[in-house]
């Protein structure tokens, strides 16, 4: 499929009939819905959901006055429209971009709009596992350089209302998907400073196959010149293989590999620093050191000392939903990783806590990945395993499966797919005991009984207080 690109540049909106298709849930719809209504664009928002389900989205958006909604059915054909707008989440296969196609409307999204406003340099991260927080890694390290940094992207924010107050000395700190850097492929558009931090099969439902995911991904630098800068995981054998048009920097933990920053037992060895470096990291889990190299390695991007990074990274506390210690009640530890909605970041989670103390709730939405990894892991590092979601079937099936085949794992308990959430939880604290580690690490996303990530983690933090205010009582 071959779609127009929409370049903003001396461009008028005024009274531009432009159709916003996917208003959805997250703020990438509302502020490009509210930057559209500023420049005077007639909009139309189409969408699935009903309108009680976007609720929310809509009552941000209730001072604007004329916009039109269909929303909770499905439109077989766009409005008259002279420019469309997608949700990221709208996949390629999807039939009104094939009317967009044949009737040559030009298609844009928040993403690409902000990304030709914007007169700061970027820096992307991508990967399959880890960038949310390799991402507000590097924030964290930008920002003790004195420059003014921006967060934003796929991890949550749009920085599309604050654009007219970037400056050009400023620094953009960007985590992008694949569904985003696919749009921004369209106007062969890359970060200045690109970061990888791994590979692996995703959102294959979305990408129809592993080609069409790796390709969108490549995006973070296939469109760099030869003095710009990518940084990737040079552990991982898919990424040494890509084609980079510039710089290329690696991180890693393997010795045997030419990296300019390597995770060492005691710290980091970087070979342009005297000695060990050695940041108190917040963060736990090796996985989460493998985030700080790629972290260190931006700062040396931009001549950063030492002691500069090495405060950036201490100052970093975590992400909200990314192994987040939320409590302890009766000598169990609660932790939420609801960000945790692949499998490889799951397995991550499970490392970073000792072998055989872990009640797990794993399971969520089938993005059609394969499990049976994942289901190794909950089987060898779980005392007990409670299945959630459209998954919960499927990894029950594996993991039975795998214990009749390995003839061991005879010690770690599977639930029973749960019906929802709150049985989930319950199943997982009736099975615990005092010294163990309840952990919501899903491995999944968290379509279906819940409308997203955030959701999900809050729910778990709401059932942890319910049960720590009960036992109060």
């Amino acid at each position: 499929m071959s779609l127009i690109p929409f370049h903003i540049q001396n461009q008028n909106l005024q009274d531009r009939r432009v159709t916003v298709l996917g208003l959805g849930r997250f703020g990438g719809g509302i502020a490009v819905t509210r930057f559209l209504a500023d420049q005077g664009a007639q909009i139309t928002v189409l969408d699935n959901l009903s309108a009680s389900e976007l609720e929310q989205s809509h009552q941000q958006l209730a001072d604007i006055q004329g916009i039109r909604y269909f929303l909770g059915e499905k439109t077989q054909e766009l409005p008259a429209t002279d420019l469309l707008v997608l949700n990221p989440a709208i996949p390629p296969q999807h039939p009104l971009l094939a009317q967009a196609e044949r009737e040559q409307i030009p298609v844009t999204s928040e993403i690409e709009l902000f990304w030709q406003l914007n007169p700061a340099p970027i820096v992307g991260v991508t990967g399959s596992n880890g960038k949310s927080t390799t991402t507000a890694m590097i924030h964290s390290v930008f920002s003790e350089s004195g420059s003014t940094c921006w967060l934003g992207g796929n991890i949550g924010v749009s920085l599309l209302p604050q654009v007219e107050q970037i400056q050009p000395t400023d620094w953009v700190i960007l985590e992008l998907s694949s569904f985003q850097l696919h749009g921004l492929d369209r106007l062969q558009l890359s970060p200045q400073l690109a970061v990888v931090t791994n590979f692996s099969a995703n959102h294959l439902d979305w990408h129809q196959s592993l080609e069409h995911y790796r390709h969108a991904k490549q995006t973070i630098s296939r469109w760099q010149t030869a003095d710009e800068t990518t940084i990737i995981n040079g552990d991982d054998p898919d990424l040494r293989n890509w084609d980079y048009p510039g710089n290329v920097l690696r991180f890693g933990s393997d010795a045997a590999l030419n990296t300019d920053v390597l995770v060492q037992e005691q710290g980091f060895h970087v070979d342009q620093f005297e000695g060990i470096f050695q940041p108190q990291l917040s963060v736990p889990g090796s996985h989460n050191r493998l985030n700080a190299a790629a972290a260190i390695t931006a700062g040396l991007c931009i001549d950063l000392e030492p002691a500069t990074i090495q405060r950036g990274l201490e100052r970093f506390q975590g992400l909200p939903h990314r192994l987040q210690f939320i409590g302890e009640h009766a000598g169990r530890r609660f932790y939420n990783d609801s960000l945790a909605t692949t499998p490889e970041s799951a397995i991550c989670a499970l490392g970073a806590f000792e072998s055989g103390k872990i009640i797990a709730l794993a399971g969520g939405y089938d993005k059609q990945v394969d499990l049976t990894p994942f289901s190794r892991e909950l089987l060898s590092r779980t005392k007990a395993t409670a299945l959630m979601g459209d998954t919960g079937v499927k990894l029950a099936g594996l993991m039975s499966s795998l214990r009749v085949e390995a003839q061991s794992f005879a010690t770690s308990v599977i639930s029973e797919p749960q019906d929802s959430f709150e049985n989930a939880f319950d199943w997982a604290w009736q099975q615990s005991a005092p010294g163990d580690v309840i952990l919501l690490s899903p491995g999944c996303a968290s379509y279906g009984w819940f409308a997203n990530f955030q959701e999900r983690g809050a729910r778990f933090e709401t059932l942890f207080q319910n049960l720590a205010n009960a036992a109060n009582t």
